[in-house]
C-alpha cells in the first residue's frame, strides 16, 4: 500500500525515510521512525539522532554496545513475529497429524463455549478463546495453509507499520474477539482456526490504511469477498469471522487516535480493557443458557 504524496500527511512517516509509513515514535524527541532507525531502549525506543546525543552525554558500555543478534531482527524490517506465529501454528498442525497425540493436542486448545463459563461443572479455561488460533481442523491441510497465506500477507504490511508489540496484541485480541462471539451467538459449537485473528488483521488494516490516507479499495474487496464465504461455506464459523473483524475495527481505531507518545499510557490501558472486557462478557453472558 503506498500514497500518492507521503507529504501529505508527514506525521505517519518516518523522518528519515519519507516513503516508510510507521506508526511508533522516537520517545525523546517524538519523531515518527520506521523499523531500520529503532534502537531499542529499556522503555520505548530512540531515533539515531537523539542516540548520538545519549551516548555523547552517557558514555555508558550499555549504550555504546553493539546490539545482538536477536536485538537487530527484533527492530529490522522483517516480520519476524509474523513469521514466528505462522512456524508455530505449521507445527501445531504438524502435530494434530500424529495419532492419539493429535486429538488430544486439538481437544486440550480448541475452544468450547462451555469452558470459558465458570460453573458450568467443567473447567474454567478462558486461554482457550486464544489458543484456538493456534489449531486447525485436520486431515485437510486447506483450512490452515488459507489462514496462514492470509497471515504471512497481511503481516509484512501490518508488523513493521505497527511495531511488534502492537501486532502480537492486535492478533492476540482478534482472535479472543472470534471466540467470544462464538460464545455469545454458537455456544454449543466446537472451533478451531485462526481464522477470528486473521479478520482481525484485516479489518484493522482498512482502519490504518484509512488513517494514513492510502488506497483502501483492494482491502474493502478482499473483505468483501471473505465476508461472503464467511457465511457460504461449509463448515465455516462466521461467528469466529465476525467477532474478530470487529475487534480489528476496534483496535485500529485505537492504534490509529492513541498515537502520541504522551498517549502510550492509555493506548495500553484500552487493550488491557479490551481484552478484559471479551473474557468477562464470555464468562457472564454465556452463563445463563448454563443455568
Amino acid at each position: 500500500m503506498t500514497s500518492a504524496d507521503p507529504r501529505t500527511n508527514p506525521d505517519n512517516f518516518c523522518y528519515r525515510h519519507p516513503d516508510r509509513q510507521s506508526f511508533v515514535l522516537c520517545q525523546r524527541c517524538l519523531r515518527t521512525i520506521c523499523p531500520e532507525c529503532q534502537t531499542p531502549l529499556p522503555v520505548g525506543v530512540i531515533c539515531p539522532e537523539c542516540l548520538a546525543e545519549q551516548q555523547k552525554g552517557a558514555r555508558s558500555a550499555e549504550v555504546k554496545r553493539m546490539p545482538g543478534r536477536f536485538a537487530r531482527k527484533m527492530r529490522s524490517d522483517r516480520p519476524v513475529v509474523t513469521y514466528a506465529i505462522v512456524i508455530f501454528t505449521i507445527a501445531m498442525y504438524l502435530v494434530q497429524l500424529i495419532p492419539v497425540v493429535g486429538g488430544t493436542v486439538t481437544s486440550a486448545l480448541a475452544f468450547v463455549p462451555a469452558y470459558s463459563v465458570p460453573g458450568t461443572g467443567l473447567p474454567y479455561e478462558p486461554w482457550r478463546m486464544l489458543t484456538v488460533a493456534f489449531v486447525h481442523s485436520t486431515p485437510l491441510p486447506f483450512h490452515v495453509a488459507l489462514n496462514m497465506l492470509a497471515l504471512w500477507a497481511l503481516g509484512r504490511s501490518l508488523e513493521p507499520l505497527l511495531g511488534k508489540a502492537r501486532f502480537v496484541a492486535l492478533y492476540a485480541l482478534s482472535a479472543i474477539g472470534g471466540s467470544a462471539l462464538v460464545a455469545l451467538i454458537a455456544p454449543g459449537t466446537f472451533v478451531v482456526g485462526a481464522s477470528g485473528a486473521v479478520w482481525g488483521l484485516l479489518t484493522a488494516m482498512l482502519i490504518i490504511g484509512r488513517n494514513l490516507g492510502v488506497n483502501i479499495l483492494p482491502i474493502a474487496i478482499l473483505l468483501g469477498i471473505n465476508l461472503v464465504f464467511s457465511f457460504v461455506g461449509s463448515g465455516v464459523s462466521w461467528q469466529s469471522h465476525i467477532g474478530g473483524g470487529l475487534v480489528g475495527l476496534l483496535i485500529g481505531f485505537i492504534f490509529s487516535r492513541t498515537r502520541a507518545q504522551k498517549r502510550q499510557p492509555l493506548q495500553a490501558a484500552l487493550l488491557v480493557a479490551v481484552g478484559v472486557g471479551l473474557v468477562a462478557l464470555t464468562a457472564t453472558v454465556p452463563a445463563l443458557l448454563y443455568l
